[in-house]
């Protein structure tokens, strides 16, 4: 087992009281500076200015290659230079390194287009979301009392930037999570918020002898259903449609291993507490618990905590309204409220993953 990561994440740093106020300036106007940021990376400022390398240029030279006027351009660069994104020679203009970053790592690309795409309007409703414990900020994408009953026909481009920072966490972590599987030698499986099918399909590659039964809202499962027939894999995978808010609604029985992939963060802890027990309750003599989540807690750095944490908000205004990035130790817990031992830790899977493996007691 894993030992718990032991790095202390947001330390404080010592500030003087000008540099702490300054500080809190950032905060006030961070919504401001995200957005002139974002304009200059999309309309291809950013990436000017990266291609001219230490060649500095001007504004009106921007402003011909963006389509947008010199005030236009300037307003966002001066607002994007007290932000460190880029730097001034003269009256010219020179790419920061906060700027590279805006153009070369998609890490940063996918996280600004999902906030502004899927989160930016709704979190204007975060205080009576919070307040009513509902995702009162969903409204502004559809009419759906959660995020994952509406997630295959969200409006563009909130279901392209949503799919894209949902699968660049878990893409990154299934080839790392998919030997600790496979090693169980597991007849049955059960995947527990099925989502795409991308799960599903990779077991299903990996042992011939292997059945998947994908549990998920009906129109996800339709897409899951979708992709694994175009795989020709569909006949070892059974769909069971499942509200699994409805916590009197039984798992299939029998199984070898259950298997929850950045799901249970997607609940409350009163709810996520059901689901292990019913997960416990479908298990199989010997049978495991495996549940590959993003955990603030374990992470090696502040970037993946920082990143974590700030996620939470989504969950709150548009997601479900009571559920949030959780340390590692709220489902720890919660397993073992509901009689499930923790019999293995994996950390540092893909970009920021941990495995947790639960046995019964």
């Amino acid at each position: 087992m894993n030992a718990p990561q032991k790095t202390p994440l947001f330390q404080p740093v010592p500030l003087s009281a000008m540099q702490a106020r300054y500080e809190a300036q950032k905060i006030a106007f961070s919504p401001v500076v995200f957005q002139c940021v974002r304009i200059a990376w999309k309309r291809g400022i950013l990436a000017a200015l990266a291609a001219a390398g230490r060649k500095p240029l001007s504004t009106a030279t921007l402003a011909e290659q963006s389509k947008l006027s010199q005030y236009a351009v300037g307003v966002l660069l001066e607002t994007a230079l007290s932000a460190g994104v880029v730097n001034r020679e003269g009256d010219d203009w020179l790419l920061g390194k906060s700027g590279h970053w805006m153009v070369s790592d998609s890490l940063t690309q996918i996280n600004f287009d999902f906030v502004n795409d899927v989160c930016y309007l709704g979190l204007a409703d975060l205080e009576a979301s919070l307040e009513q414990g509902k995702p009162i900020g969903l409204r502004n994408l559809g009419d759906w009392e959660t995020i994952y009953q509406g997630l295959s026909v969200l409006p563009e481009p909130a279901r392209t930037s949503w799919f894209r920072f949902d699968h660049y966490y878990s893409d990154s972590a299934f080839p790392a999570a998919l030997p600790h599987v496979m090693k169980l030698a597991p007849r049955r499986l059960m995947d527990i918020g099925a989502n795409t099918g991308k799960w599903t399909r990779m077991c299903l590659e990996s042992d011939p002898a292997l059945h998947v039964t994908m549990l998920d809202l009906p129109i996800q499962l339709e897409v899951a259903q979708r992709n694994l027939s175009e795989a020709g894999l569909l006949e070892r995978a059974t769909p069971h449609p499942i509200d699994l808010l409805d916590q009197s609604a039984a798992f299939p029985q029998g199984q070898d291993v259950v298997w929850m992939s950045q799901f249970l963060c997607c609940f409350s802890e009163e709810v996520i507490r059901s689901i292990l027990a019913r997960a416990r309750a479908c298990l199989a003599p010997g049978g495991r618990i495996l549940v590959l989540d993003t955990f603030w807690d374990r992470q090696a750095h502040e970037i993946a905590a920082f990143c974590l944490v700030n996620t939470s908000p989504y969950f709150t205004a548009l997601g479900s309204g009571v559920s949030k990035m959780y340390e590692s130790g709220a489902f720890i817990a919660a397993a073992r409220d509901v009689g499930l031992r923790l019999a293995d830790v994996r950390d540092n899977l893909g970009i920021a993953h941990s495995l947790l493996s639960f046995e019964a007691e």
